[in-house]
């Protein structure tokens, strides 16, 4: 699958607003709360008193439960309570700087969760996540995390999809507040991902990495996992590009797949496919034609060490028609090889040149 990809920033849903900071909120009751930030949380628990006021999280954060409260309460640390109501939602402001904060700030680890298997993980990345008082993720990220780390935390706060930046500011808001936050991803920290809205966030409010002793926790990019399970295709020089376009523009995302195509790189195609981005999808492979032989192997691999994971090689000029199959979605990551890679025994080989050097 594509690990560590952008599709947490690619929506295909119709029905969310967009907070001034980027967040999406919902909401399932008559009013829903603002918060500083525009997060929204929800609790899955059934409390006898959720029909008449809203509960609060370790840091402060006030969590919506599902049932049909009439009013909730915003959080100092940038939490805002959501519902199960498609139809309303509010917009948000960001709000919260560093003055807002009293404690000393905790410490802020962005971890990497690999491939998405528990085998995948780092040790590194299950230590940090133990250590942390809160987990902050995508929802479809902290059910990859084993039971054994969630249910120790004090907190797990979850955003669906294009709730990216809602969360990294709920996860920094929770560390000036005094906790010491994990904020998750899939693949690796610094591909696709959050590490990087981190820092811009805290620099916005006007906190420092080393005030909230900011840290990056690697784990295996969808790039390596990928190429692990087709072969041995990035063993030379290898390029990555993403289809999304949600915060790139495609003519942007064109000009560069143009570049890279007509270099004799293995390319690696994150976000290639979703129900509102078939286009994109269609003049990558009209691009790589233009510049990749048909014949060029192509390897798929759709849910990387998941339980629908699923392993294609073929050739580019059948790339196309392969949108349409369930094989290429928002979990799929694709390795276009180079003029030299050849398939042998089912696997993908990109020779690193060893031929032109040494008799073997």
């Amino acid at each position: 699958m594509s690990t560590d990809t952008n599709a947490d920033a690619d929506t295909d849903t119709d029905d969310e607003s967009t907070s001034k900071c980027g967040a999406s909120t919902s909401a399932s009751g008559t009013e829903s709360a603002s918060s500083t930030c525009g997060a929204s949380a929800s609790d899955t628990s059934d409390t006898s008193d959720a029909d008449d006021s809203s509960t609060s999280s370790k840091c402060g954060a006030s969590n919506s439960s599902s049932s049909d409260s009439s009013s909730s309460s915003s959080s100092k640390c940038g939490a805002s309570n959501s519902s199960s109501d498609d139809d309303a939602s509010n917009e948000q402001e960001v709000g919260a700087t560093i003055e807002d904060f009293d404690a000393d700030p905790g410490q802020l680890i962005a971890v990497g969760l690999g491939p998405g298997h528990p085998e995948g993980m780092t040790q590194r990345a299950k230590d940090a996540l133990l250590e942390a008082d809160h987990i902050v993720g995508y929802t479809t990220y902290i059910e990859l995390i084993p039971d054994e780390i969630t249910e120790q935390a004090d907190d797990i706060y979850d955003t669906p999809m294009c709730g990216e930046v809602s969360r990294t500011e709920e996860s920094i808001d929770r560390t000036l507040a005094g906790n010491d936050v994990a904020i998750v991803g899939s693949g690796d920290p610094n591909v696709y991902a959050l590490a990087g809205l981190a820092l811009e966030i805290l620099e916005s409010k006007g906190a420092t990495a080393s005030m909230v002793d900011f840290e990056v926790v690697p784990g295996v990019p969808a790039a390596q996992s990928c190429g692990a399970r087709l072969g041995a295709p990035l063993v030379n020089d290898t390029v990555s590009v993403s289809l999304s376009d949600h915060l790139v523009p495609m003519p942007e995302i064109e000009s560069r797949l143009h570049s890279v195509a007509s270099e004799n790189f293995t390319i690696t195609i994150y976000n290639p496919w979703s129900r509102k981005r078939r286009d994109n999808f269609e003049k990558c492979c009209e691009i790589l034609l233009t510049h990749r032989e048909p014949d060029t192997p192509v390897g798929i691999v759709h849910g990387a060490g998941r339980e629908d994971e699923q392993v294609m090689i073929t050739e580019l000029e059948e790339l196309e028609e392969l949108g349409e199959s369930e094989i290429i979605d928002m979990t799929t990551t694709i390795v276009v090889g180079t003029e030299d890679t050849y398939v042998w025994d089912d696997r993908m080989v990109t020779p690193r040149g060893y031929e032109t050097k040494y008799d073997y």
